[in-house]
């Protein structure tokens, strides 16, 4: 009888998941946002703005190296004809202006939307170096099984740009897929005043932010909701309160535009 129950529990332990340690879930899942980044400029896709009078969606394209945003619709509705009309020749326009621009406002052009892209990736690889992270568990989110972390922040974290400076103040949450390591859903809020020399401003507790992914293919995932809501004081004297809402959706990839 002992032997059957020894066999028994052996079987149940080669049958259970391998543990996996919080840095090694980290390590990962910085692997996956880098192969995603490198993959995001390949990709057509939608975006809405959410604003406080309602939202505009806009078609991203690539043309000769950088986006371009047509209006598509306005609080859901599609445009008129006549306004499709007016985005259809901004569009030509831009092409046109894009491909007798001499070769140093192209390379210019291209640099900004590259620099652009290079600041967000470093800001979301900076979260990985500015917390703590500890292991709250396992569950399911947006049909997904997820490592559920908490993030706490890092004692000695220097940031390395101004960009980074507001993690000092943060803290948050950060769910990763088991299976592929992509990010889910990340969540963060400042818990203390932090100083942008920069701005003259000090962001303060209250400012927040969220950030989704989704599976675009079995190996790419892209934003698919972010969230930001801050609240500043500026040269200490002014309160500002933003929100910024956006969703993304209908990747494809495809060929740019104009090449």
């Amino acid at each position: 009888m002992k032997f059957w129950l020894l066999a028994g529990l052996a079987a149940v332990c080669l049958a259970a998941p391998p543990r996996i340690e919080v840095p090694e879930i980290i390590r990962l899942s910085v692997e996956a946002n880098g192969r995603d980044w490198r993959a995001a400029p390949e990709y057509s896709y939608f975006a809405r703005e959410q604003t406080g009078s309602g939202s505009k969606t806009y078609q991203v394209l690539m043309i000769l190296g950088s986006p371009f945003r047509k209006l598509v619709a306005i609080n859901g509705e599609p445009l008129s004809a006549a306004q499709q009309r007016k985005e259809q020749i901004k569009l030509e326009r831009a092409i046109a202006r894009r491909r007798t621009e001499s070769s140093g406002a192209r390379a210019a052009r291209i640099e900004d939307y590259r620099r652009e892209r290079r600041q967000e990736h470093v800001l979301l690889n900076q979260l990985t170096q500015a917390f703590d992270f500890r292991l709250l568990g396992q569950g399911l989110l947006n049909g997904r099984e997820v490592y559920m972390l908490q993030a706490t922040p890092r004692r000695g974290y220097r940031p390395p740009n101004r960009d980074s400076k507001v993690l000092i103040g943060m803290q948050g949450e950060l769910w990763i897929d088991t299976q592929t390591y992509q990010w889910v859903k990340v969540e963060a809020e400042v818990i203390h005043p932090v100083w942008i020399e920069g701005f003259l401003a000090r962001v303060e507790p209250g400012t927040r932010f969220e950030l989704e992914y989704g599976p675009v293919t079995d190996e790419v995932w892209l934003p698919a909701h972010y969230a930001m809501q801050s609240r500043a004081t500026v040269l200490f004297l002014f309160g500002r309160k933003d929100r910024e809402e956006e969703s993304y959706f209908g990747y494809r990839k495809a060929a740019r535009l104009v090449d």
